[in-house]
């Protein structure tokens, strides 16, 4: 049930600060990102991904082990342009290890930016893999609105499933435990893993080998017709979340039609059309991040308080000076206490798989 984590506390805090305590460079890269992203919005709902393209964000794959860690892509179905980037671990510390788990990681972006080969998330996931040590495989999932939901929780899922499929394996190395497997996610990519998550727990008889244990949900982005206190009064602090922007990404995501407004349940997962999530018994394990000064935190609160009071094993964690996406940027202390608490809840949900 509720357990304290980190600098949680099981409530939310109120913010010890009047603004984020960030330091001025990452201010800088994010208001940067929201202007490039707020021209990139067409007025006919379509993405101009070209002008994206010009930014020069992206990074390719290293089998070369750099920081510790090499990588590799690898496609699961070319026909909707499907692949992962897989993160592997070369400390000596990660060798010696006679199991390690392994990590399925979706990037954020609200459903519409960003890739797994963005240098920000190529990075990230590298630290995961060195720091847990994890075997870390990045989702890059289809976006809106070219695609809308549910393709990328479809894309998702079959991540899971062509981890599973035995012929498979072998492009994963030899020490890693698909018995301990982990979703994780920031921003649309902490909405997509629970609902992969719950998508899993709903057909378990589907996987062999994989077992879903954990779910780590950073900051995760979900949403409803109601505005809440923290989306109006935190409107002008954090340079990446606004109504506006969130908005125009959920009419993005969501395909057009009776019911599929923001009170949807891949939205509001807790809402007035909510799925019974105490109906699933191996719903795993979950960790839900919080910032401070995020507009969506009320949201996020929500979705621990509703998952706690569905019985669920569920940890809360807050950061009460950061905003949203604060933990990418290295330069930012948390960002470091971030990795070694995921590092902690990995740890912990796997020594009960052995114990068992």
């Amino acid at each position: 049930m509720a357990q304290q984590e980190g600098f949680a506390d099981g409530q939310l805090k109120k913010p010890s600060a009047k603004s984020p305590v960030i330091p001025w460079r990452t201010r800088i890269v994010l208001s940067f990102v929201s202007v490039v992203t707020d021209y990139s919005r067409r007025q006919n709902g379509t993405v101009n991904r070209t002008l994206l393209g010009i930014f020069g964000l992206k990074t390719s794959a290293n089998s070369n082990p750099v920081n510790g860690v090499k990588s590799f892509d690898v496609t699961v179905d070319p026909s909707r342009g499907l692949w992962f980037r897989l993160f592997v671990p070369t400390t000596d510390e990660s060798q010696n290890l006679s199991s390690l788990p392994i990590i399925v990681f979706f990037h954020g972006g609200g459903f519409v930016y960003l890739s797994a080969d963005t240098k920000v998330y190529d990075a990230v996931c590298r630290r995961f893999a060195r720091k847990c040590p994890a075997v870390v495989v990045s989702v890059n999932y289809r976006l809106a609105p070219e695609h809308r939901y549910p393709a990328q929780y479809d894309d998702g899922f079959d991540v899971l499933k062509f981890l599973d499929n035995e012929k498979n394996r072998e492009l994963l190395p030899e020490n890693v435990n698909l018995s301990c497997c982990f979703l994780a996610g920031d921003s649309a990519g902490g909405n997509l893993a629970h609902h992969v998550a719950k998508r899993v727990s709903e057909l378990t008889s589907t996987f062999d080998a994989l077992k879903v244990i954990g779910l780590v949900a950073i900051q995760p982005f979900f949403g409803g017709e109601e505005r809440t206190e923290a989306e109006l009064k935190l409107v002008d602090v954090d340079a990446l979340i606004s109504v506006r922007r969130t908005d125009w990404m959920w009419n993005a995501f969501m395909p057009p039609g009776e019911g599929m407004d923001r009170d949807h349940e891949v939205i509001n997962v807790c809402g007035p059309r909510a799925f019974d999530i105490s109906k699933l018994d191996n719903f795993p394990a979950t960790l839900v991040v919080v910032g401070g000064f995020d507009p969506l935190k009320d949201w996020q609160r929500r979705y621990y308080e509703w998952l706690n009071k569905s019985g669920k094993n569920v940890h809360l964690s807050e950061y009460p000076t950061m905003v949203h996406a604060f933990y990418i940027f290295p330069e930012v202390p948390e960002s470091a206490q971030l990795i070694l608490e995921v590092k902690d809840f990995i740890h912990k949900q796997c020594s009960k798989v052995v114990k068992n």
